[in-house]
């Protein structure tokens, strides 16, 4: 038997399966032999660059895809990566919309409202029996709890929940400013970003069950509804600002997703939403007042503050820099500290400084707080517009639709937003000192505020029902 009947056939790299550095770098060494043995041989027959990669995807047994793909990134960096194996899987946070998670922060004040103590048990279970809020476990729940700047409070038996000072003072601050800007009479504007799928479209339509196929369909003259796509497709960006006098014309935005990323935020950067906000700033009212959220491209620092990455000597010269005397020998830890008590003088934003150099007034919302800003259901309407009318599933088409979607929201309708969202001020100055005067009523009973997730906070004694 010869030796050629007993070898077994080449085996073919799997499709969809990562090659490590070390196959890469086979891929490429086959590459420069051949390109050697042309250079050593002119008489002989050339191979143009396809044939070449053909022929090293027999030898190798990986796909022509993957070599054209190596030899691009070789040729390009003069050097082979290996591919990033892990899988990026969304966490609880990703997973829980905002929308959501204002919708938990809700049940939780709904029990300061009744004037019940909520409980890490109640509250979950409460949630849970929603059928509009995901159900999730108790883990999950104590995650979404330090998202959303939750503690323990300790009082009595009970643990209850309870939002953390700073994020309180934060809203009061916002709840007083914005209720004094509408007493001097200043016009407010909100804006946000939000995000479209190709394949947006409602989860329900009305069909004709009597309609079996296309072609009875195509005979009785009938439908037999939307055929919906088998994923939500490529993603649009989309950015506005309106007030009570609806969407601001020339305001809209709206640009293709280039990621995967779980967050739309994710695909905005600082200079893109500068670039919009110098274009808008004109269209807007003398000394108007803008709301948005404190995303961090909403953020971007104009003197920016030390952290630890920074070297000894640029943090000693930038608390110099703002009068601090700075006495050596000191530790680096020493100075951030120095730099932490002092911050909030110093923090400039590059967007609040243009907007008052244009005599307009920048107001941040407390964060999660989606409730208090009324282009998240001017949004809602415009999503509705678009599921609605989508029947083709294509991103230049639903883009369209977006345009229409947001001439579909009237100057009433916006009125309406922002009355409601009037209503959802008041409320929130209300909880605040609810939650006081509850606290205070058992003035003998030692009170300790617990950070979520520190301790075995699944004791009972952190989760008592009784009240």
């Amino acid at each position: 038997m010869d030796l050629i009947d007993i070898i077994s056939p080449k085996k073919k790299n799997p499709s969809g399966k990562f090659i490590g550095t070390g196959q890469r770098q086979i891929i490429i060494n086959l590459y420069k032999e051949k390109v050697n043995q042309q250079s050593e041989n002119p008489d002989s027959p050339r191979i143009n660059y396809r044939q070449m990669i053909l022929e090293i995807s027999k030898s190798t047994g990986i796909g022509q895809r993957t070599v054209q793909t190596t030899l691009s990134e070789y040729k390009n960096k003069g050097t082979v990566s290996s591919p990033n194996k892990k899988k990026v899987r969304p966490t609880i946070i990703d997973k829980v919309d905002d929308f959501d998670k204002n919708a938990i922060r809700q049940k939780i004040h709904s029990f300061w409202f009744n004037r019940k103590v909520p409980t890490i048990s109640k509250v979950l279970a409460a949630i849970n029996e929603d059928e509009t809020l995901p159900r999730m476990k108790r883990s999950s729940f104590q995650k979404i709890l330090k998202e959303l700047q939750f503690v323990y409070v300790k009082k009595c038996r009970n643990s209850a929940l309870l939002e953390r000072d700073d994020l309180v003072a934060w809203r009061q601050k916002y709840l007083k400013k914005i209720k004094q800007y509408r007493a001097e009479g200043r016009q407010i504007y909100y804006l946000d970003e939000t995000w479209v799928n190709a394949g947006e479209t409602h989860s329900r339509t009305w069909v004709d069950s009597s309609v079996s196929s296309r072609r009875d369909a195509f005979k009785k003259g009938l439908t037999t509804g939307q055929k919906e796509p088998s994923g939500k497709g490529k993603r649009l960006i989309v950015l506005h600002i309106g007030s009570s006098d609806g969407f601001v014309s020339g305001g809209f935005l709206c640009f293709e997703s280039k990621t995967n990323s779980f967050d739309y935020h994710d695909e905005m950067n600082g200079s893109t939403f500068f670039e919009w906000f110098v274009k808008i700033l004109p269209l807007l009212k003398d000394n108007a007042v803008i709301i948005m959220d404190n995303a961090s491209y909403h953020s971007v620092e104009k003197d920016p503050t030390p952290v630890m990455s920074w070297k000894k000597q640029d943090i000693i010269n930038w608390l110099e820099s703002k009068g601090e005397v700075v006495t050596q020998p000191i530790v680096k830890a020493e100075l951030l500290l120095r730099v932490k008590e002092i911050k909030s003088e110093h923090e400039k934003y590059v967007i609040d400084e243009y907007a008052k150099e244009n005599g307009k007034t920048v107001l941040r919302l407390p964060p999660y707080h989606c409730e208090l800003n009324p282009i998240e259901l001017a949004w809602s309407s415009v999503k509705h517009y678009v599921r609605t009318h989508n029947n083709t599933y294509k991103l230049k088409d639903v883009q369209e639709l977006l345009k229409q979607g947001v001439e579909h929201v009237t100057p009433e309708m916006w009125t309406n937003f922002v009355q409601h969202v009037v209503k959802e001020e008041d409320k929130f100055l209300r909880i605040d000192f609810i939650t006081d005067e509850m606290l205070e009523e058992e003035p003998e009973s030692e009170q300790h505020i617990l950070t979520i997730g520190t301790g075995d906070d699944s004791d009972s004694d952190f989760d008592s029902d009784s009240e």
